[in-house]
């Protein structure tokens, strides 16, 4: 057994680096279109807060509500997230996977009739549940939605790789983190590019990302069954 297989062996299916990797690109996807179409953050609710609380302090408090939506909507979907984790555990991550397919659909129904409530609440909801249900990738904890801690990680493994030496997976940790940020890096451009293109069908890439995710993680299951 190789090096890399013995690694793979260690930790859950869902944890796999392509997994990660397309839910990275579809972290960045859907970020660049939320921001791009909304004006909000998808994603990182710290930017959120920040705009928040900045117009908030300016007197400007149309614009301060704008990113309370988005707020709301990520926290309702991380208590749905843990509430999924507790109640079914052996079947949350796929459920997981399935809930963030069905809100991306509806978003892209209701898009056109009802803009502002379809974005910023399910797209916010999208990125909760898929931060719960996919914390880890080869037993690292990272994000697949924001980029800011996984470029973190990667200096700081870089660094430790080459304070410590060369060992067998020194810089496999380096590399797991830097290909995330590329991961999401790319997908921020796809969906930019994307969503300028065509914003009535640019959903239509992550909707497939997740189906891709989704089969990959049920033929892993099957693998580890036989």
């Amino acid at each position: 057994m190789s090096l890399q297989q013995v690694a793979q062996a260690s930790f859950p299916r869902d944890e796999a680096l392509h997994i990660a990797g397309l839910l990275a690109f579809t972290g960045g996807y859907l970020e660049a279109y939320a921001w791009i179409v909304h004006r909000v953050f998808a994603n990182a609710q710290s930017a959120n807060l920040v705009f928040l609380w900045v117009n908030a302090i300016g007197g400007e408090w149309e614009k301060a509500l704008h990113y309370v939506p988005s707020l709301l909507a990520f926290s309702a979907g991380v208590v749905m997230a843990c509430w999924l984790r507790w109640a079914a555990p052996l079947r949350a991550v796929r459920i997981g996977i399935v809930v963030e397919i069905v809100f991306l659909f509806v978003v892209a129904i209701l898009h056109n009739r009802l803009p502002d409530v379809a974005g910023t609440l399910g797209i916010s909801l999208v990125a909760a549940f898929q931060m719960v249900s996919f914390p880890r990738v080869e037993g690292w904890t990272y994000n697949s939605a924001m980029v800011t801690s996984n470029f973190r990680q990667t200096i700081e493994a870089l660094f430790a790789a080459f304070a410590a030496g060369p060992g067998a997976r020194a810089f496999r940790r380096p590399y797991v983190f830097g290909a995330m940020c590329i991961a999401f890096g790319t997908g921020a451009a796809a969906g930019a590019f994307a969503t300028e293109a065509s914003r009535a069908y640019s959903l239509a890439v992550p909707v497939t990302l997740l189906m891709v995710v989704a089969w990959l993680c049920e033929q892993d299951l099957r693998r580890a069954g036989n």
